[in-house]
């Protein structure tokens, strides 16, 4: 799983799968999920991320976590 946010359009994908989507559904304003073909979930974008969400911190609980890195 990846965060990849954009200022410049303040918006937060969140890539749970490094495939393609096929289509893409709103789930709600401003939250969109990408499907791949198979229907399986591949990624959330979340339009407006810094007035949603609090960005200054990651916490993961319970995550079998290896090493990351910043790009």
């Amino acid at each position: 799983m990846k965060l990849h946010y954009y200022p410049e359009t303040d918006s937060l994908y969140i890539e749970l799968q490094g495939r393609p989507g096929a289509e893409t559904r709103e789930i709600a304003p401003g939250l969109v999920a990408d499907i791949d073909a198979d229907g399986a979930v591949v990624g959330i974008d979340i339009d407006g991320a810094s007035r949603k969400l609090d960005l200054t911190t990651l916490e993961t609980i319970a995550l079998p976590v290896k090493a990351t890195s910043a790009a």
